[in-house]
């Protein structure tokens, strides 16, 4: 008896909503080394950010994933880990030693990123939890193995 494979879609890209599309998609460009997908750049002749104004992708060019970033009026930050307000999502990073954690955590602080929570002398699984400027939750971590 022969068993068919179901197609299922593929996942396209991450995205966060964001009270500032373009200063977001900087932070995640900066500490993840992402690019901008062609014509989501900023603009450097000193005109206005019309591409930046709703949408902004960016691309990481070995693997093509894609990250992106859409502008909202208004959203409240998480108050995670209490309070009214949950986190609906949070991304992991991971990092393959403790010397680069330590690294990664050094950067992430000087590009905005707050500590949310410290578990970097965790024996098993050393991380940070941070969030992001616009509040969203994420982790990087240290795995040694996959």
């Amino acid at each position: 008896m022969a068993t068919s494979k179901r197609l299922t879609p593929s996942i396209r890209q991450v995205v966060l909503d964001t009270e500032d599309a373009r200063g977001l998609a900087e932070f995640y460009r900066e500490l993840l080394g992402l690019e901008y997908r062609a014509g989501d750049e900023p603009p450097t002749d000193g005109s206005p950010d019309v591409a930046g104004a709703d949408w902004v992708t960016l691309l990481d060019s070995g693997s093509g994933w894609r990250f992106a970033f859409q502008q909202v009026a208004s959203l409240p930050e998480p108050t995670w880990p209490e309070g009214p307000r949950p986190q609906m999502l949070h991304l992991d990073f991971s990092v393959a030693s403790a010397d680069e954690l330590a690294e990664q955590h050094a950067h992430a602080l000087a590009l905005g990123a707050r500590v949310l929570d410290d578990r970097s002398t965790d024996a098993e699984e050393p991380l940070y939890v941070y969030a992001d400027p616009a509040g969203h939750p994420f982790c990087i971590f240290v795995v040694t193995s996959a």
